[in-house]
């Protein structure tokens, strides 16, 4: 019976925040795959855990897949973690995963930091529908093509970039999104961990003025939507449709808010008045 491939996430910065069952499941499995081993080497020094380790990251990666799947075939279970944060999010754990699933290796996620969500809910930019882009292209002409891709974008937006790019990046983004409101989160956990909100504009001057260091995410508002706001009847017709695919009636309006990009408040209320219409009250 083949083993288990254990998703484990750990501390974006900070030691201590880290889950008692990911420290469980890292103390029991066979073996650890680390995305860099002196990290990792760190953590489990910390909790006492002495489960031996194996580097797997994106030079090794070739070389190390079929031995890790050749462990997980025999009944081994593995752990595979990131330098932090969650695995498979813009590293080479997703493929592992891939290839874990398609050998009918069990896969199961052991949840904790994200340095995603953790920049989401201290940005103060709109939360309930928001899209992650990972990494900017390096090569300027590339990333501003990408941009460009993105220009309609209603979603929030998240990214990360490394501190030897920030600056350029901001520029690229200015003259692509313009002036927006955006969120620059350096060292999130860490003791040095700065926030910055302001507009794009603003941060370029931040940085321009300090240097940044350390890992960084970026959030950006999403385009303003230009078009004249739903009417009762592009509601009506959303949640009518929404409630005949099988949905219940919080989760059609939770459904048509997002979808609409209107509060969720004013589609309950619409919701109310359609179930009391039908009614016949």
């Amino acid at each position: 019976m083949a083993g288990t491939l254990y998703i484990v996430a750990t501390p974006i910065g900070n030691l201590a925040d880290i889950t008692l069952r990911a420290i469980e499941t890292l103390k029991n499995v066979d073996l650890i795959a680390a995305e860099d081993t002196r990290v990792t080497r760190n953590l489990l020094s910390h909790y006492n855990i002495e489960t031996p380790m194996t580097p797997y990251h994106e030079h090794s990666l070739s070389r190390k897949l079929d031995e890790i799947l050749q462990k997980l075939r025999a009944g081994g279970d593995v752990a595979i973690v990131s330098d932090a944060g969650t695995p498979g999010i813009s590293d080479p754990g997703h493929e592992l995963i891939v290839q874990a699933i398609e050998n009918g290796v069990r896969v199961q996620s052991i949840p904790g930091p994200s340095a995603v969500i953790t920049a989401l809910v201290v940005s103060g930019l709109p939360s309930y529908r928001f899209a992650f882009d990972g990494f900017p292209p390096r090569k300027p002409s590339d990333r501003r093509a990408f941009f460009c891709s993105l220009k309609d974008e209603a979603r929030t937006m998240v990214f990360y970039e490394s501190p030897v790019r920030l600056l350029s990046t901001l520029k690229d983004m200015l003259a692509t999104f313009g002036d927006r409101r955006i969120c620059v989160l350096r060292e999130a956990t860490k003791l040095f961990e700065e926030t910055f909100r302001g507009t794009v504009e603003s941060a370029i001057r931040r940085f321009t003025e300090v240097s940044a260091k350390g890992e960084i995410t970026i959030v950006l508002e999403g385009c303003a939507a230009e078009s004249k706001p739903p009417s009762e009847g592009d509601i009506d017709s959303t949640l009518t449709s929404l409630l005949e695919s099988g949905l219940s009636e919080r989760d059609a309006a939770r459904e048509a808010a997002a979808l609409l990009s209107i509060p969720k408040k004013k589609v309950y209320q619409r919701m109310l008045e359609l179930v009391k219409k039908h009614d016949g009250g």
